[in-house]
């Protein structure tokens, strides 16, 4: 049986609201400031890409779906 769209959606908001509460773990580990993070600051602008910090969790992410789904 497929999951809905609605029980995904609970899902979803279900992880962003354990990745909120969080937050300031995560800020500690130093997510966000990893060597590779593009951090371009001028004077009235500032302009931040987390590259590093995106791939790493993208391949985190993608290790435990793959763990969850595997038959």
């Amino acid at each position: 049986m497929r999951p809905s769209v609605s029980q995904w959606l609970i899902l979803i908001g279900a992880i962003l609201i354990l990745v909120g509460l969080l937050w300031p773990l995560i800020q500690r580990l130093g997510l966000g400031h990893l060597p590779g993070d593009i951090v371009i600051e001028r004077d009235n602008f500032r302009f931040y890409f987390p590259i590093t910090t995106s791939i790493l969790l993208s391949i985190l992410l993608s290790l435990l779906l793959w763990l969850f789904f595997r038959k």
